[in-house]
């Protein structure tokens, strides 16, 4: 029965698209900032989250990127989206003030946010050196 399990288990999909997040839902998915003070990512994987309005232009170019970003990277990366205007504890706990900033989180150590719209080439440099390297490197 554990082995039916466990095989049915690798035929589900691995969420590829990027989620939306709530407050609740970064507590739950990324960071409890009510419970710790110092970073403590509690994810599975390396991730990034947008920090966008519906208004911006730079993030709503960059949306086409993420979106791109999240299939080719799908099993190694999640990808979310934090509505600063919606989500306004969240932008305020990362002093977001200029938009789009996209956060970086590895698995271990602390994240990285850069401000601005980023060419997908670049982003996915961040990716591979600051997400992915030094989770490879612990593996060994």
């Amino acid at each position: 029965m554990f082995l039916c399990l466990a095989a049915f288990l690798l035929t589900l999909p691995v969420q590829a698209e990027v989620q939306y997040l709530t407050t609740a839902q970064f507590k739950e998915k990324v960071f409890d900032y009510t419970k710790n003070r110092d970073w403590n990512y509690v994810g599975k994987r390396p991730a990034i989250i947008d920090f966008y309005t519906t208004w911006c232009g730079p993030c709503k170019r960059l949306a086409p990127i993420m979106e791109t970003l999240s299939e080719k990277y799908k099993g190694k990366v999640i990808f979310y989206k934090v509505d600063t205007e919606r989500e306004r504890e969240l932008a305020g706990l990362f002093n977001i003030s200029s938009i789009p900033q996209v956060l970086y989180i590895p698995m271990y150590g602390k994240p990285q946010i850069l401000v601005g719209l980023y060419p997908q080439e670049q982003i996915e440099e961040i990716i591979q050196q600051f997400l992915l390297k030094p989770a490879e490197k612990t593996k060994k």
